[in-house]
């Protein structure tokens, strides 16, 4: 059975049906973090204290995975690129590179969890730390969502290349729209806890 729109665009939109729904989802993404980020601005204005945020965090861990996420994003759009052109060894070492770049990401918020809970820092200690854990928790589980897709493109899902390379083309770029996305939340999410 033949699904109308997936590699061509829709006449009353211009996109393809990945591409709205992808768009729709992400808009359901900004609601939810934007909701998120608005707690995070009543409860520090409405607090008579609140911590210095980057003596209590690790403002060089934070930096390295903003690097690590800037990259990554950068390489996933290179690998968009090499499939565009039907370079798919090249196409397979940039997704490559873009998987490792979460999971390095996923890495270093692992040392930073760990340490906080060394030093008896839990979600219960107070508001800023539990708004701390619930962002920076969900934006994990966001980068885990990400590399699940993209261990999938990058292994098994690059057959489809073969058979329907449009098809596979327009799945890349579904998905490197979903990780700009969790990049740019990070980079809302660090100055926000880190610097401020």
């Amino acid at each position: 059975m033949e699904i109308p729109y997936t590699s061509e665009p829709r006449p009353d939109t211009g996109l393809t049906n990945p591409k709205i729904g992808i768009w729709l989802f992400l808009a359901s993404e900004v609601m939810l973090f934007g909701s998120l980020f608005s707690a995070y601005a009543l409860l520090r204005m409405g607090a008579e204290t609140w911590p210095d945020q980057s003596a209590v965090l690790s403002v060089p861990l934070a930096t390295l995975n903003t690097v690590i996420l800037i990259v990554s994003s950068a390489t996933i759009v290179l690998a968009l690129a090499a499939v565009r052109a039907g370079r798919i060894d090249a196409y397979r070492r940039f997704m490559g590179l873009t998987i490792l770049g979460g999971a390095a990401f996923l890495v270093v918020k692992a040392f930073e969890y760990s340490d906080k809970f060394a030093q008896g820092l839990v979600p219960a200690t107070d508001n800023f730390l539990a708004l701390y854990f619930t962002l920076t928790g969900l934006h994990a589980l966001h980068v885990v969502g990400g590399l699940v897709v993209n261990l999938y493109l990058w292994g098994p899902g690059v057959r489809m290349w073969r058979t329907d390379p449009a098809r596979f083309t327009g799945r890349i770029e579904v998905a490197g729209l979903y990780w700009h996305f969790v990049d740019v939340v990070w980079i809302f999410l660090f100055p926000v806890l880190y610097l401020l």
